[in-house]
């Protein structure tokens, strides 16, 4: 099940390429719109990569106009990254194309079909919203 699921979004992704980014960059570009002002290290820590190499993948994202570098106002030493209009442009291009491959896949199947999908895909998201409760750091901690 885990496959097909894998396959099925990958497929359906595919259809709305990230063109000029690359997968790498998309990480990138994901990981700076959900921690505006990432610096560096934090990011290319996230990454699993050393910092030579995620600054490179960012200097390639800059040039390209999908990122900012900034000097953190508290350390000059620091660098933060931040989306640039053109970045958050092409996530927002790129998540309206993808819904668009995904309506018209979900368009085609029978109104019973999309029924169930709808319950098991709410059934996915509250056992994973439990478990990432669950596994919290503070999860067991109950002297708040």
């Amino acid at each position: 099940m885990t496959l097909t699921a894998v396959e099925l979004l990958e497929v359906l992704w595919g259809r709305a390429s990230t063109a000029p980014a690359s997968p790498s960059q998309m990480r990138v570009l994901l990981m700076v719109e959900h921690q505006d002002g990432i610096n560096l290290r934090t990011l290319a820590d996230s990454l699993a990569s050393t910092p030579p190499s995620t600054s490179r993948l960012c200097d390639r994202l800059v040039a390209a106009g999908f990122l900012e570098r900034a000097v953190s106002p508290v350390d000059r030493r620091e660098v933060r990254l931040h989306l640039s209009s053109r970045g958050r442009a092409f996530l927002d291009d790129l998540r309206a194309r993808r819904e668009q491959e995904l309506h018209a896949v979900l368009e085609l199947m029978p109104a019973a079909k999309r029924t169930a999908l709808l319950e098991g895909l709410e059934a996915f998201c509250n056992t994973a919203a439990l478990q990432i409760h669950d596994t919290a750091p503070d999860a067991g901690d109950q002297t708040a």
